[in-house]
């Protein structure tokens, strides 16, 4: 014996190596799993996904090249062609009133008369003066260049006598038709200010005659515009308490220098007002044509859209279901109130986008709808 100790018995089975045993229907079940969930994944890879694309909803205006006028808008009163008060002329008690306040009146009419028995008596003195003075003069010019009887001197003096008292007559007779107080212009006898049996001294007023069948507008204008209102600009006339009627005239007048404290010049202009509807001192709201512009491109001014470089507006390009928004930068010419002169950027025939611009943006696809 070598000390090894030796097993007496019958041998032990062998052991396998750890791990899955794989058998052929084990391997078919499998590869049929495989396949299955194989073509499963590749059906779904197939399937087209759905994409969404927004409509906006928009309201258009095609633009039509029109004419465009840029204006300057004021305020002004409206007065009487001719405002005159009269007063008299000669003094005197008022003996009678011809014509009263608010009826018409032509020039040269009868207002008010004076006492004139004291003129008439001096008037009649001076006549007998003048007659008499007159054929003292006619006998020495026919003595003295017919028959050379006389001297020069007296010759003179009869002449210079009856030229004196023939002026005498005539002051008298002026004085004496002045006391009949007439109006100078034609009008309305708008006011009267003394009464029978009133005493009135030269210079008293009388009554006020206001000439209204033309009437003036006065209005004041901004120094900005000096260069731009002047005298024939075409304006337009309107007033509050006559509505819905618009009279068009010029500017007859344009101050030439500006009011300190308003910083403001005058302009006047005149309007025809048959059967008196415009009166003095109402308010007229007056325009005044700075900028004419013929087939001018007139957008609305809510259209535009402000940018960081400027102005855009968006159009409508093509129609039905391909119809999409299309962004152009816009060059603003000029404005008046809410409409705006472009440019550059737009042409005519254009689909502008009046309502629902705010949230488009460029090829956005859009629905034209009335507004």
């Amino acid at each position: 014996m070598n000390g090894r100790l030796t097993r007496i018995g019958p041998p032990r089975p062998a052991v396998p190596a750890a791990g899955p045993v794989w058998t052929f229907a084990t391997l078919a079940l499998f590869a049929g799993c495989l396949s299955a969930c194989g073509g499963e994944s590749q059906g779904q890879t197939e399937r087209p996904a759905e994409v969404f694309e927004r409509i906006v909803n928009v309201e258009v205006e095609e633009i039509t090249p029109r004419s465009f006028t840029q204006s300057v808008r004021l305020t002004g009163v409206a007065q009487a062609m001719y405002d005159v008060v009269v007063s008299a002329e000669e003094g005197g008690v008022v003996r009678a009133i011809v014509r009263d306040k608010g009826r018409p009146i032509r020039a040269g009419q009868a207002i008010v008369q004076l006492d004139d028995a004291i003129l008439r008596a001096q008037v009649a003195t001076a006549t007998a003066q003048a007659q008499l003075a007159d054929e003292v003069w006619e006998r020495r010019r026919k003595l003295y260049e017919e028959d050379g009887i006389g001297s020069e001197l007296s010759y003179l003096e009869a002449r210079y006598a009856a030229e004196q008292a023939q002026g005498s007559l005539e002051a008298l007779e002026e004085r004496l038709a002045r006391t009949t107080v007439r109006a100078p212009i034609s009008g309305i006898l708008d006011d009267r200010f003394v009464e029978v049996g009133a005493m009135v001294s030269p210079g008293t007023r009388v009554a006020r005659i206001v000439h209204t069948e033309s009437i003036k507008i006065l209005a004041g204008v901004p120094e900005r515009y000096a260069l731009e209102v002047a005298a024939g600009a075409g304006v337009s006339v309107g007033f509050s308490v006559l509505p819905g009627e618009q009279f068009e005239s010029t500017v007859t007048y344009a101050g030439a220098t500006v009011d300190p404290q308003s910083r403001t010049f005058a302009v006047e202009l005149v309007l025809p007002n048959p059967g008196g509807r415009i009166k003095p001192e109402m308010i007229a709201d007056i325009e005044i044509v700075r900028e004419e512009v013929g087939e001018a491109i007139v957008v609305p001014q809510q259209a535009l859209v402000s940018m960081e470089d400027g102005f855009v507006v968006f159009v409508v390009e093509g129609v039905g279901e391909a119809a999409r928004a299309s962004r152009r930068s816009v060059e603003i010419s000029v404005s008046q109130g809410n409409e705006i002169v472009v440019g550059s950027g737009l042409e005519a025939g254009d689909r502008l986008v009046v309502v629902g611009q705010q949230g488009l943006t460029e090829g956005d696809r859009v629905r034209i709808v009335e507004g």
